[in-house]
């Protein structure tokens, strides 16, 4: 028998498990507003929050994508799988507008 990891939702779920989604969801979108609040409030290494960030971006997406296309008695949205793929793909673009870009304002 393989050694597989558990994947976030079950992890998450045996934490939480009337919260289902939604709890694993606050678990990480928590643990990346605290890498927000230090990249802006300490001196760690921007290096260091960004890969912190980067590695919880990925179980976070694994639980929205759960979330929007697993059955409505599970706990999901039954979406099938191109259109969460649509949403996410909107999602995207609307956050691309709707945030401000501008270049560094000194040299890294």
């Amino acid at each position: 028998m393989p050694l597989t990891m558990p994947s976030a939702e079950s992890y998450c779920q045996s934490i939480f498990p009337p919260a289902q989604y939604l709890g694993s969801v606050g678990v990480f979108g928590t643990m990346l507003a605290v890498i927000a609040v230090c990249y802006y409030r300490t001196r760690i290494s921007h290096t260091i929050l960004f890969w912190a960030a980067f590695i919880l971006t990925r179980p976070l997406g694994a639980v929205v994508g759960d979330f929007l296309d697993k059955p409505l008695d599970d706990g999901g949205l039954a979406l099938s799988r191109y259109a969460a793929s649509g949403v996410l793909a909107g999602l995207i673009v609307i956050f691309i507008f709707a945030f401000k870009h501008r270049p560094a304002q000194r040299a890294h």
